[in-house]
This record gives C-alpha cells, sequence and structure tokens, in this order.
C-alpha cells in the first residue's frame, strides 16, 4: 500500500494570514467571571461558520488516486475539514468532458470555495468565476488569462502556482551529478507551462552541473532553447510513459524525470525493470507516495496540500484573497526531496554544491529562468 502524500502536513502551521470574521456582539458578563460574553460568543460564531462553510475540489483526469497531485490537493481539503470542521464536495473527473460539468456542479451545491486542480481546469473555473461573483474559487498550476493569453485578475479567483523550476534545477544539477552513463532525460505527459516549467529547471541543472565540472552530461527529452521535447501527449497512459523511457534507456540514460502525473508510474515501472535506472519524482516525494521508493533518486516537490489547506482556512476565516500564491525555495511551496536510500551515494561535495545553490537562489543571486514560469 502507498504511503499517504501528505501526512507530515498534519502538524504543519497555516503560511497565510488570517483576516478576522469580525468581533462579536458585547454581553454582560457577572462579576468574576473569566471569560467574557463576547468571548464566548466569538467562538460560537467561528464554530458556526466553520461548519456552515463548503469547501469543493474538482480533479483534472488523474483522479484523486493518482499518487501526484491531485491526490496532494484532496489530503489538503481532508486536513481542512478535519482540523478546520468545514464541509467537503468533491467532483472526479474522468475525462476532459467533465472539467465544465463537474465545476457547475459545486457552483449548483452552494459551494463557498471551489478549487480547480490543475492547468486544464482554467477556462472552466474562470467561467464559473466569472459568473458567479458571490462565490470564490482557486486554481492549482495556472493563472487566469483572455481570449489573447493576457492575464486577467478577478476578485473572487485566487490562482495556485509554483516555480517548480528552482527545485527541478538543484535536481538535474543532482541528477549530472550522480549518473553512471552520461547521460540523463525528462519527458512530459503535455506541453503545457505547468509541466515545462519542471523540465527547463532540470535543463539549466543539468548545464550548471557540466560547467561547473568541465562535463558533457547529455540531457535526453527536452531542449530548453527551442522549447521541444518529448511528451506522452496526456496524464492517463501509463504505457506510454513506459515507452519513452524505455527509449530513453536504450539510448544510455540512467536518470529519468517524468513530469506527466500517473504517466510518470509507467516511467517507473520500464526503470524498475531495467539495471541501475533511477527515478526523479515530481509534485510528491515519490519515496513516500509510491511503490517505487527503492529507485527513486529524489523528488521535486509541490506543497499543494498545504496550499490548498492555507487557502481554504484564510477563506473559511472571511480572509479570502485573489492575490496568487507562488510557491518558491524561499517560502518553502516547493523543494527537494531527501535522497533517501540513495544518500550515500551522493558524494558529499555534490551535495554541499547543491546547498549553496539553494541559498544562491533564495537570496536572489541565482535566478532560474524560464519562459514558462508563474
Amino acid at each position: 500500500m502507498k504511503k499517504s502524500i501528505y501526512a507530515t502536513a498534519l502538524a504543519t502551521t497555516a503560511a497565510l494570514a488570517l483576516a478576522a470574521c469580525g468581533a462579536a456582539p458585547e454581553e454582560e458578563t457577572p462579576a468574576g467571571s473569566e471569560t467574557t460574553g463576547g468571548e464566548e460568543t466569538a467562538e460560537a460564531t467561528e464554530g458556526a461558520a466553520a461548519e456552515d462553510y463548503l469547501a469543493c475540489l474538482v480533479s483534472d483526469q488523474g483522479g484523486w488516486d493518482d499518487q501526484s497531485f491531485n491526490q496532494s490537493a484532496f489530503e489538503g481539503m481532508e486536513m481542512a475539514v478535519e482540523e478546520l470542521g468545514i464541509e467537503m464536495a468533491d467532483a472526479e473527473s474522468q475525462s476532459d468532458s467533465d472539467y465544465g460539468p463537474n465545476v457547475d456542479s459545486m457552483v449548483q451545491q452552494g459551494c463557498d470555495l471551489t478549487i480547480g486542480v490543475g492547468f486544464l481546469l482554467e477556462d472552466p473555473v474562470q467561467a464559473a468565476a466569472e459568473a458567479n461573483p458571490d462565490a470564490n474559487f482557486a486554481l492549482i498550476d495556472s493563472a487566469f488569462s483572455g481570449p489573447d493569453f493576457a492575464p486577467v485578475e478577478l476578485e473572487n479567483a485566487k490562482p495556485i502556482l509554483f516555480n517548480t523550476a528552482e527545485a527541478s534545477y538543484l535536481a538535474g544539477y543532482v541528477a549530472a551529478g550522480v549518473t553512471e552513463t552520461g547521460t540523463v532525460a525528462t519527458f512530459g505527459g503535455m506541453q503545457i507551462p505547468s509541466v515545462a516549467i519542471f523540465m527547463d529547471g532540470f535543463a539549466d541543472g543539468v548545464a550548471k552541473y557540466n560547467e561547473d565540472n568541465g562535463t558533457d552530461v547529455q540531457l535526453l527529452g527536452w531542449d530548453k532553447e527551442g522549447q521541444t521535447g518529448s511528451f506522452s501527449g496526456d496524464f492517463e497512459n501509463q504505457a506510454a510513459g513506459q515507452t519513452l523511457t524505455e527509449q530513453f534507456i536504450a539510448q544510455g540514460a540512467d536518470i529519468i524525470m517524468p513530469v506527466a502525473g500517473p504517466v510518470g508510474l509507467g516511467a517507473a515501472a520500464a526503470a524498475e525493470a531495467a539495471d541501475g535506472v533511477k527515478i526523479v519524482g515530481v509534485d510528491s516525494d515519490w519515496y513516500e507516495s509510491t511503490e517505487y521508493g527503492a529507485i527513486t533518486l529524489t523528488s521535486v516537490v509541490k506543497q499543494i496540500g498545504q496550499a490548498v489547506y492555507d487557502t481554504v482556512e484564510q477563506s473559511s476565516t472571511g480572509g479570502f484573497s485573489a492575490e496568487p500564491y507562488v510557491g518558491t525555495l524561499e517560502n518553502e511551496g516547493v523543494g527537494l526531496a531527501p535522497f533517501h536510500d540513495f544518500d550515500a551515494e551522493v558524494p558529499q561535495e555534490l551535495k554541499d554544491a547543491v546547498t549553496a545553490l539553494q541559498e544562491q537562489i533564495i537570496s536572489g543571486e541565482l535566478t532560474v529562468e524560464t519562459p514558462n514560469a508563474p
């Protein structure tokens, strides 16, 4: 059985600032009472507000058990239900044609906040937000845009974004430093910004390692400059991920980063069947969330669950903000997972170099450039 992607987050304090719900009416309190009537009423009001608050979640076609970003979002919402006492509704999409009806279903159920999981839900979430100004919405992995792709800001819709290029840069550097064949690879599910941004960072990390060490590690599957590369075509077909990975292995790649949701599990199956091939996971820590921990070198992690929890907490207390959230190395919204079973195989000199690069990115001394940045 897979381990929970988000089990450790239950103890995490919410990162977003909360707005007050409003002062409770004052009441007379008998002399000597330790708690004022106003305080009691405020607590009762907050509890009632939580019980009456309905937060809703719509998946993309990967579903809630994808061992990736949908599952992370669902576990963040479950934590909100458990810790905040809110109500929850959800809709699990089976195909692209489900996105619009599922978002509409949440609106019809009277959801106070509806969160769409993934870039592909941009159009239905934006349409629902524009048609229902009294309800709040959020969208993971995409901002909102007009017909000419110009950015659109909506007062009731919050983009939840992640600059994964920063953490992928570190993963690429590590992969280049650990490869035994001198060849690594990456591929995506679909060529959309939230996928290509991983691949951009990975490519730059490999290039940086080569620059620092005078090596010539080759990257298969992605040309950052041309923004062209290998894609499975969707986030469902694990056989396509397996085939792509087998092709990379045949070309000498021994470390592969699939950025393709459940398709990546097909890549991991191919890597497991080969000798000495490792995987770099994405979205969650694959050592914890999948059955492929034994071949997972590290993972580029997005704290989607915490972002969902924080957004629900903020909104349910009356402090909804449409200001975009962007996860970075600095705010720990993205990060590089531990090396787990491969820790002893990663030289200390390489670990120190990665730590130094992370510090440079956080300080602003080093900027990971990508045309797919949020």
